[in-house]
């Protein structure tokens, strides 16, 4: 078997596991109800008088702060607390595999959640006339920032045993991402290091909320897409070199 065989089996594996318990059903309709909540009632989307889907993409990066991490806690955790991590890593396949296939299985299953809020698409055409560019790009940054999260979260499963742990982990780090560039934060720290703009500058391009925005503006800068896809490749790797410095052990 090749690489991709290896990777489709592993994230097959993966991904009917998420839907052989309640877990997975329970996520999407607490998913789907905070989305449809923080659009029509906390983001003000009738009053906003426009036909678009600013505010359900607005809340996008505090909503996944804590659902990604809840669904990729278990990546690794799981394994090492059950101790069939030693059992997968004996198998004929390579780490990195592993991996990958089981970071796609969980990309893919939130995804999916997303894709389920196609009600949200369908009331603002049928209200009004958006810019239907502008809302794909919405949803190709949601993903992308989505994958970054469950990236993390993949990082932070393969440091400990404990889910609880893992999750704590993932969300600050998350939240460090989210802070670094969300507008209070930075007019906070340009108060303070008036002489620095640069520094400033430094520390929101590595903020998830800097390069989110263009999506939500509908341009897919490919700035913006480096980003998130380095963002996702750092964590996979540094996964699959704690994962290698268990295996060693």
């Amino acid at each position: 078997m090749n690489s991709v065989s290896h990777i489709k089996t592993i994230a097959k594996r993966e991904l009917s596991g998420y839907f052989a318990s309640p877990v997975a059903y329970v996520f999407i309709v607490i998913f789907l109800l905070l989305t449809g909540f923080f659009t029509f009632m906390a983001g003000g989307f009738f009053e906003r008088g426009e036909a678009s889907l600013v505010s359900f993409f607005l809340w996008h990066p505090w909503l996944y702060l804590f659902l990604v991490p809840a669904v990729g806690m278990r990546l690794w955790s799981e394994e090492r607390r059950l101790g069939t991590m030693e059992l997968l890593l004996t198998m004929p396949i390579a780490a990195w595999e592993a991996i990958v296939g089981k970071f796609l299985a969980s990309w893919l299953f939130l995804a999916l959640a997303l894709v389920l809020t196609f009600p949200i698409l369908i009331t603002v055409n049928y209200l009004g006339h958006p810019d239907n560019g502008v809302i794909f790009a919405g949803y190709i940054g949601s993903l992308l920032l989505a994958g970054s999260y469950l990236a993390i979260s993949c990082m932070t499963s393969a440091l400990t045993r404990n889910q609880v742990v893992s999750f704590i982990l993932s969300v600050v780090t998350c939240l460090f991402l989210i802070l670094a560039g969300w507008p209070p934060v930075t007019r906070l720290l340009d108060q303070f290091s008036d002489s620095f703009p640069r520094l400033i500058e430094a520390i929101a391009a590595f903020s998830v909320m800097t390069h989110f925005e263009g999506f939500q503006r509908g341009v897919i800068d490919s700035r913006d897409l480096v980003f998130f896809l380095a963002v996702i490749f750092f964590s996979l790797f540094t996964t699959s070199v704690i994962i290698r410095s268990h295996r060693a052990g």
